[in-house]
């Protein structure tokens, strides 16, 4: 019976946790979108994603504005990743992937064929969808934000 108990305990405290830091999981996830955020420095305006304490432009350490980043952004540069670690499938396409309002994220970007890589992909326009990548050892769900090409 208290081993029952315990399996009740650890079922009612799995959590969804973002494998970046700078993803939001809103409570109602799935049925209420995760977003990226960044923060706007009040001094002098400079956003950067993610939380900061300090900002890199005017090193001022006011507090920050959080901003919600567009799911939409376009392909600066890309490249194709053809060995990585043990398990990792290759080939696969590495983006820097600007968004609206002046951020940049480091992603890998699916939907596009890694064998046969164009020029047509730079400025292409990608959407972000965050889905369940794995479950971690202490049962709780670990979601990424993953982009995929707009067509």
């Amino acid at each position: 019976m208290a081993q029952e108990t315990a399996t009740q305990e650890q079922v009612q405290e799995k959590k969804v946790k973002p494998l970046v830091p700078f993803l939001r999981i809103p409570d109602g996830w799935p049925d209420e979108p995760a977003y990226v955020f960044a923060s706007r420095c009040k001094a002098c305006g400079a956003l950067f994603l993610g939380e900061r304490y300090a900002c890199g432009r005017c090193g001022s350490v006011e507090q920050f504005d959080e901003v919600r980043v567009s799911d939409e952004g376009e392909i600066y540069v890309f490249t194709v990743i053809h060995q990585s670690f043990p398990g990792i499938e290759t080939p696969y396409v590495a983006a820097i992937i600007d968004f609206p309002e002046g951020v940049s994220v480091r992603a890998n970007v699916y939907g596009l064929d890694p064998n046969h890589p164009d020029r047509s992909w730079f400025g292409k326009k990608v959407r972000m969808r965050v889905e369940k990548i794995r479950v971690d050892r202490e049962g709780n769900d670990v979601v990424a934000p993953k982009y995929y090409v707009v067509e």
